[in-house]
């Protein structure tokens, strides 16, 4: 292979030097064989002339010690037509080809049972993020393996919660901010079972933004009490265009699972009890206003128009509004 280089560029850390020496350079070079002149590029005027630009040579490098490897040492499951069509690549991903290799060849007893995707990229390459986050996925396509074939469960992202009694069915209730949801667990702690008159057992701190994330795999982070289909569940946030919007996300997000729901009677409250103050803080800055209106619904008219007003005039209510006393 050959690569068109500009005289700069084949001159490169020589270039601020005297001209004899860059001159001396080049033609050692081309004697080398490393380098060949553009005969198109015409010469640089000066004396000794050089050209404009040159030919780099690439040395065809020997890979026959490579076919012969492929051919006789990798494990029978990998399928070695990709690299015997590229074995530049292969010379690339040699190392970790040998690695998964010698695994399947002395440790696939190991695939028989299911560990975590980082458990199983550390066993395979001795690094844990080389499978999901690294070059893994790329070799075992190259291998004509299948990500399956190594037998991992994904682990979704893990979400705290509180519940003081796993019967079912029962009410969760997702909260979207750390203070209330401290909160309404002190309040259960107590001894209650009730939060503003509903019989909520267990609640789950959703921390803003995260909770989509969380929900997206919730089958796999969450109890088994917690996936009944007759459970309902809840949610409670902040009554401004964030948090509406995150309820929204959320929903849409999990309705092939279920429905959730505002929790209407914790909105109703903090709305009375905003009547008590003369000042609403201001909503923060760029935040979304795209609301798609599925959270509104769920309100009567009433407070549907109390909500819609403190938005246009760019205010809100925290949940914070809410105390344990109102509990």
């Amino acid at each position: 292979m050959k690569k068109r280089r500009t005289l700069e560029e084949v001159l490169g850390s020589k270039i601020n030097a005297e001209y004899s020496e860059k001159y001396a350079y080049i033609m050692e070079l081309v004697d080398s064989g490393r380098i060949k002149p553009v005969l198109a590029s015409k010469k640089n005027g000066k004396k000794p002339a050089l050209y404009r630009e040159y030919w780099e040579l690439e040395e065809e490098q020997d890979y026959s010690d490579l076919k012969q490897e492929l051919l006789y040492k990798l494990n029978p499951q990998i399928d070695i037509t990709y690299y015997q069509h590229n074995l530049k690549t292969y010379d690339k991903e040699r190392k970790d080809v040998l690695l998964l290799s010698s695994f399947l060849q002395n440790s696939a007893t190991l695939l028989t049972k299911q560990v975590s995707y980082n458990e199983r990229s550390f066993q395979i390459w001795q690094k844990e993020k080389f499978l999901l986050q690294g070059e893994g996925k790329k070799i075992l396509s190259h291998c004509s393996l299948d990500l399956a074939q190594l037998n991992c469960y994904s682990t979704a992202e893990p979400f705290a919660y509180f519940a003081s009694t796993r019967a079912v069915p029962q009410k969760l209730l997702i909260i979207e901010n750390k203070d209330t949801f401290f909160s309404m667990r002190k309040h259960l702690l107590a001894g209650n079972s009730q939060l503003l008159g509903e019989n909520i057992s267990t609640i789950i701190y959703g921390a803003g933004k995260r909770v989509v994330s969380y929900f997206q795999e919730f089958n796999a982070s969450a109890e088994p009490y917690m996936l009944t289909d007759e459970n309902e569940l809840l949610y409670f946030g902040d009554l401004d265009y964030e948090g509406i919007g995150i309820y929204e996300t959320l929903a849409e997000g999990f309705a092939e699972q279920g429905e959730i729901k505002p929790f209407i009677p914790a909105y109703l409250a903090m709305l009375a009890k905003a009547g008590n103050y003369k000042q609403l803080p201001s909503t923060k800055k760029d935040q979304n206003r795209n609301l798609q209106g599925g959270f509104f619904r769920y309100f009567p008219v009433n407070a549907q128009s109390q909500m819609q007003s403190i938005l246009q005039k760019d205010l809100y209510i925290p949940q914070e509004i809410l105390t344990i006393s109102d509990f």
